[in-house]
């Protein structure tokens, strides 16, 4: 006679953390991804008040070259920065999957709403991004904020491309954990929604510190609406829009004009 077949084990959803347990992971995941960038953005503040100089001499580079006189080379240091970058947000959609069997959808990065995503990811950007740059240069007349150079990479034929990818890493990297994945973990932790997008709000300005005390304020300000909106939504696919389109614009306009337009140097 055939065997008997084993009992076949009912498993059900998987439970929802508890509330130490979701506020504990979501520090972990800080801790890899932009809770340590806000540390040593605040040691980079630091260093710059320390260091007998106004603020506004003081020159904040971003998207360097490693290896400008290998360009291959170069090319390969940036493509892997942009990759490595990303892991936090890959880990973030795994722990949600463990209790949400559909974290894309959970945070709003799917492809139910394109053309609506595109609409509002535009205006966010225009609502975002102008202010902003007023907001920078103030502050840099005020001494508040140092010089920023958004890029570095030199005349090579992959510079804008890879200067949109980066932008895109930073939107991805920064909506999908500030809003989708914390949103979630500290709405499970017993958190007001007030709390949330108020915290959420100061780490985003916390880990652009490195810039001034006007990025710090800007991207608070970024934040708050940012988190509100999501509120509102829940969808990071149109934050996600909104951030890659500001910092394309800053990226690459910066590349393209900095030799032409002399404020922004």
């Amino acid at each position: 006679m055939p065997a008997a077949s084993a009992p076949v084990e009912r498993v059900g959803p998987p439970e929802r953390l508890a509330p130490r347990t979701a506020l504990t992971e979501s520090v972990l995941v800080l801790g890899v991804s932009l809770g340590a960038s806000a540390i040593w953005s605040v040691l980079s503040l630091v260093r710059k008040f320390t260091a007998g100089e106004s603020l506004s001499t003081q020159v904040t580079a971003m998207n360097q070259s490693v290896t400008p006189d290998r360009p291959w080379l170069d090319l390969t240091h940036q493509l892997v920065g942009i990759g490595l970058a990303l892991v936090p947000v890959v880990l973030a959609l795994h722990l949600l999957a463990r209790q949400h069997p559909h974290p894309l959808r959970l945070i709003g990065l799917d492809r139910r709403a394109p053309l609506r995503d595109l609409g509002q990811g535009l205006g966010l950007a225009a609502v975002i991004g102008i202010p902003g740059l007023g907001l920078y240069l103030a502050a840099r007349a005020l001494d508040l904020n140092t010089t920023v150079a958004a890029a570095d990479l030199g005349t090579v034929w992959w510079t804008v491309p890879v200067l949109v990818l980066a932008a895109g890493k930073n939107a991805v990297l920064e909506e999908v954990i500030m809003l989708g994945y914390l949103f979630t973990r500290w709405r499970e932790a017993g958190w007001s929604p007030l709390a949330i997008v108020v915290v959420s709000a100061l780490v985003r300005g916390s880990y652009h510190l490195y810039q001034g005390l006007g990025g710090f304020v800007g991207n608070v300000a970024m934040g708050l609406l940012l988190g509100a909106v999501y509120l509102r939504i829940r969808r990071t696919a149109p934050m996600i829009i909104a951030h890659w389109v500001i910092d394309i614009v800053a990226f690459v306009g910066y590349a393209l004009l900095v030799s032409r337009v002399g404020w922004l140097g």
